[in-house]
């Protein structure tokens, strides 16, 4: 081999950056499944549901109509002004313009054009522990420092606004907000987010606020975006959502984010040319038909979430070293483990866990995969269909007694 391909490289930023336990989880299903194994898909938040039939039509539409050329970089006009309109009305973000939004090539890529915008090398963002891995990888990828506070089960995960406080340094810049929660499916009451906002007020931050399950939540809990409650500070908050988990539309790639600071719409602009330069179009027509058209179809996709939800909760309930939480939105069941299920089992730590369920063809995340405070953790997601949440529910139970899936 060459010297010129053998040499070392520098060190690099993304020399740091995980390739994510959940993605290396997901491709080993995905090869045993195309064995022909059978396969339970607790790892992945993918919905299982169809695009609604509307959307599907707009986009065929926009198709043949030759609607497959270049877009404007910061989204389709007719597309920017729906999303205002929605934003304002559904969200209570007050003022809300068409050129305060942008879309992105899903909530990922918004994040990381947010953080991308937003931080200086160096820069600290505070944000809950465990958190969506991505979330952490973004703000080191634009040079800052996640910096973790540890959410608990004996508070119901709630994201405590003194903790966030003792968090606080000099080289703070923002705090972030993500309700529901994944991976815990907790959901911010009012009260929590108007004490983030005061400090962050006090303390001159921003809030990036992370929306993207906003339409995937249980009665009696409520969305409150966090812009909606901001007052004076609403300038400050850089509000980030998605088509993937509301609408089923993940392979369709299609986010957004709000933000009404003119110098970040600025830089936003310049990052979405330099990565995308424009999200795909047809995805866009179909975004608009979903956020302009029959919204009946969330209600009927957060019912059947909520059957998913209590059918696996109930397998977990009862399982000696198991405690799961009850999700209050998004769709994943969160389970505390205590030694008495590895010493059962015979395993050493969740990681062993979730691999000899990946083993058996029952996909799950270990805790770690999220953050630092949470190892003796994994997360189960309910987004597959419900005949596989049904059946998987039973092989789950089973493998946590001790037996084996068959």
């Amino acid at each position: 081999m060459s010297t010129a391909v053998t040499e070392r490289l520098p060190a690099h930023t993304l020399d740091a950056i995980s390739f994510g336990k959940i993605v290396q989880i997901r491709e080993g299903l995905l090869r045993a499944q195309a064995t022909g194994k059978r396969v339970i898909r607790f790892e992945s938040g993918d919905p299982s549901f169809s695009i609604a039939p509307h959307v599907a039509e707009a986009i065929t539409v926009a198709m043949r109509a030759g609607k497959t050329h270049y877009v404007p970089n910061d989204g389709i006009p007719e597309l920017r002004a729906a999303l205002a309109d929605k934003l304002v009305k559904k969200n209570g973000i007050k003022g809300a313009t068409a050129e305060q939004v942008f879309l992105t090539n899903g909530a990922m890529h918004a994040l990381y054009v947010t953080f991308g915008a937003l931080l200086s090398p160096g820069d600290e963002v505070i944000l809950p522990d465990p958190m969506w891995t991505e979330v952490a990888e973004n703000v080191k990828l634009a040079g800052g420092k996640p910096v973790g506070v540890p959410v608990r089960a004996e508070e119901g995960y709630a994201y405590r606004p003194e903790a966030i406080k003792a968090a606080i340094t000099p080289r703070t810049r923002a705090i972030f907000v993500n309700t529901p929660h994944n991976p815990t499916g907790a959901v911010m009451p009012r009260e929590t987010l108007e004490a983030i906002i005061a400090l962050a007020r006090a303390n001159n931050l921003w809030i990036v606020s992370d929306e993207a399950y906003e339409d995937v939540i249980y009665d009696p809990h409520v969305h409150h975006s966090v812009a909606s409650l901001a007052g004076d500070w609403a300038g400050r908050v850089i509000s980030v959502y998605s088509f993937s988990k509301s609408h089923a539309m993940s392979g369709l790639r299609t986010g957004y984010l709000h933000t009404a600071w003119p110098l970040l719409q600025k830089r936003v602009q310049k990052l979405l040319r330099c990565t995308i330069n424009g999200v795909n179009s047809l995805a866009q027509w179909g975004a608009l038909a979903a956020v302009t058209g029959p919204q009946d179809y969330l209600q009927s996709m957060r019912a059947e979430y909520r059957q998913r939800r209590d059918v696996l909760v109930k397998a977990l309930e009862g399982i000696p070293g198991v405690r799961p939480f009850t999700p209050r939105g998004a769709f994943y069941v969160w389970a505390e483990l205590e030694p008495v299920l590895y010493e059962r089992l015979q395993v050493a730590d969740a990681d062993a866990l979730s691999a000899r369920l990946a083993a058996q063809g029952i996909g799950s995340a270990p805790g770690d995969a999220f953050g630092h405070s949470c190892a003796n953790a994994i997360r189960f997601a309910f987004s597959c269909d419900t005949k596989m949440v049904l059946e998987g529910a039973e092989l789950l139970r089973v493998a946590l007694l001790g037996g084996a899936a068959r």
